[in-house]
């Protein structure tokens, strides 16, 4: 169920009953979350805010969404409104992100949820995209808590840290796949898990550089495109449940 890539039609509004999500800002700075809806239907909330530390906003998906919450640092639309706005996860759109292109730009922590399921939501904290901020989906429904609660950036292996801020902070960490992909480096590889290595049988973590710095630090989040086999990477939560969702940055 992973989203790294999010090429899919969008459908109108559902008539499905409506799930709450609320997304609390507990950094002690500036933030600027961003929403994407994949399937279900858009929510009515604005697909980018400004969240001021310890602010949270609380929106409606329909029971059957599909889509991606994350965070946004270090912004500034008022000259590039567009993915470079954001040190790091901007998007196509700028502030409101393009409803079928803003995605968000690794690295980027990601809450993602799939609720077109019979029986299950599915959810997880993803680093598929790296890292930029710490993150935890908590639910009313007595389920797991998916979290990287952790800081990966200042101890983030070298090659794979940053950006860095105005003050040589690391406020990000790179995948083994991102770094590859900014070389021109994605036929046949097992970071990136393509090519020959484009299942989860030829494209085990043990392949994937650092998979273990991600996953020791952040052992309930989804660290690479196959984690399952982890069995602490992708969670469940029982559709009768009607759980309501709470995304914590900073947690």
């Amino acid at each position: 169920m992973k989203y790294s890539v999010a090429a899919v039609s969008l459908a109108m509004a559902s008539t499905a009953a409506a799930r709450s999500i609320t997304v609390y800002n507990a950094c002690p700075f500036t933030i600027w979350p961003a929403l994407f809806t994949s399937a279900g239907g858009r929510p009515s909330q604005p697909t980018g805010w400004q969240a001021n530390s310890f602010t949270k906003v609380t929106f409606d998906v329909a029971s059957d969404w599909d889509g991606r919450v994350w965070g946004r640092r270090n912004c500034d639309f008022s000259s590039n409104p567009g993915p470079n706005s954001c040190l790091d996860g901007g998007c196509n759109g700028g502030l409101l992100c393009d409803v079928n292109t803003g995605t968000g730009v690794p690295p980027a922590t990601l809450a993602e949820f799939n609720f077109n399921d019979a029986n299950n939501d599915w959810y997880d904290v993803s680093l598929v995209d790296g890292y930029n901020l710490p993150m935890r989906i908590d639910n009313s429904g007595g389920c797991h808590t998916a979290s990287c609660p952790v800081d990966l950036g200042p101890n983030c292996p070298s090659d794979q840290k940053g950006p860095f801020d105005s003050n040589g902070f690391p406020v990000g960490c790179k995948s083994a796949c991102t770094v590859d992909a900014l070389a021109g480096n994605t036929v046949n590889n097992p970071n990136c898990c393509t090519g020959t290595h484009g299942t989860q049988a030829t494209c085990p973590a043990s392949g994937v550089r650092n998979y273990s710095y991600f996953k020791n630090n952040c052992p309930d989040a989804y660290a690479f495109a196959y984690d399952e086999p982890s069995g602490t990477a992708l969670w469940t939560c029982p559709k009768s449940a009607n759980a309501a969702w709470t995304i914590t940055f900073c947690p």
